[in-house]
């Protein structure tokens, strides 16, 4: 297997119930779970439509609609995201193996339009691998991301990795027929448009993306902020909630200054943070779980501390706490042993690095 340091320092590994108006998505049985009253559904064609919302949760869990206009779609453990109105946009590409699902889950919000531009966050391989896909399915559709993330995509080892990792998906994609999944391998595309720090993106209907330089999970990393609906789209700078209520802590490439990026996350009037994987929170609980995200880092930096005392300085045995308490215990679908192994040992690394403590052997 192609190392990460090897192709690319660490940026390209990834981390790795729809209650809609009368519209309707494709959706797994068991991702219809909490957060809304059930209200008379029925089921047509393997698609769920129902017709009455009862309730808004403050911590959306699913694939739909989140507020008027902003949708999670295609799964929501990896899911992409789209701000309908007069010029359709997405934010982040998702898996290659599902780049089938997000098409048609485009599709069925936007009715025969199609999106202008796909705001990519990253490139690791679950944030940018449907990109490609989606580039053909919708023509015309521009992608935009940091002139880092761009520059990955022009290095074979890292595009090598991004392929690896993106077929390997499949083993945590059971619940979806194998005929949904794009077994095309994932291809390096060019950046329509080169973003950083500071830059305003004017969209037709009035709308504006705010662009803001976030890294620390990644270097090409970039935050999303449109402050006329106070939606973030910030991914894994803001951590990343598990299924066991926990925050990972994805410093892949310095703490400190993934730090400083949460920190400045803080500051932002949101109202709607998405992250990379699984959750989208709302109003009050936007800035809760911004601020549990900054106390658990700082919980993350303690304990590798502490782990380096008690395991004699010994990287494995610190890796190998952390995992049985972080990945061992969660259910599947959860993200892909390699990439979590591979991203692991950078957020170890990058916490001693802060400490100032002597380099550690690799795992």
């Amino acid at each position: 297997m192609v190392s990460c340091a090897d192709s690319c320092g660490g940026d390209c590994c990834g981390s790795g119930g729809v209650f809609l108006d009368g519209q309707d998505f494709p959706v797994p049985g068991d991702l219809i779970g909490s957060g809304y009253v059930q209200t008379p559904c029925e089921s047509k064609a393997g698609l769920l439509t129902c017709s009455k919302k009862e309730s808004l949760p403050l911590i959306f869990d699913r694939t739909g609609e989140v507020r008027e206009g902003f949708f999670v779609l295609g799964w929501s453990h990896n899911p992409i995201y789209l701000l309908n109105g007069k010029e359709p946009v997405l934010f982040d590409g998702g898996l290659a193996l599902l780049g089938g699902v997000y098409r048609e889950a485009i599709a069925s919000v936007l009715k025969g339009r199609s999106p202008a531009t796909v705001f990519i966050t990253h490139v690791h391989f679950d944030h940018c691998g449907a990109v490609p896909f989606l580039k053909r399915a919708f023509p015309g559709l521009k992608a935009a991301a940091s002139s880092k993330a761009a520059d990955i995509l022009k290095r074979p080892n890292a595009v090598r990795l991004i392929k690896e990792l993106s077929e390997g998906a499949a083993g945590v994609l059971s619940e979806f027929d194998e005929a949904a999944l794009v077994r095309d391998p994932f291809e390096a595309f060019e950046m329509d448009r080169v973003l950083q720090e500071g830059d305003r993106v004017e969209l037709e209907d009035g709308l504006t993306v705010q662009v803001f330089a976030t890294p620390g999970h990644t270097w090409d990393f970039l935050s999303y902020y449109v402050p006329e609906k106070k939606i973030l789209v910030a991914s894994e700078s803001a951590g990343s909630e598990l299924s066991s209520g926990q925050i990972e802590t994805d410093c892949l490439t310095d703490f400190g200054v993934y730090l400083d990026s949460l920190k400045r996350l803080l500051t932002l009037d949101a109202r709607i943070l998405c992250l990379g994987h699984r959750y989208v929170y709302v109003d009050e609980e936007v800035g809760a779980f911004l601020q549990r995200s900054l106390e658990n880092a700082l919980e993350f930096k303690a304990k590798v501390e502490e782990c380096w005392v008690k395991e004699g300085q010994d990287f494995g045995r610190i890796a190998a706490r952390i995992r049985a308490v972080e990945y061992d215990p969660l259910p599947f679908p959860k993200q892909l042993e390699a990439a979590y192994l591979i991203n692991l040992e950078a957020r170890i690394k990058s916490v001693l690095k802060h400490l100032g403590l002597e380099k550690a052997s690799p795992l």
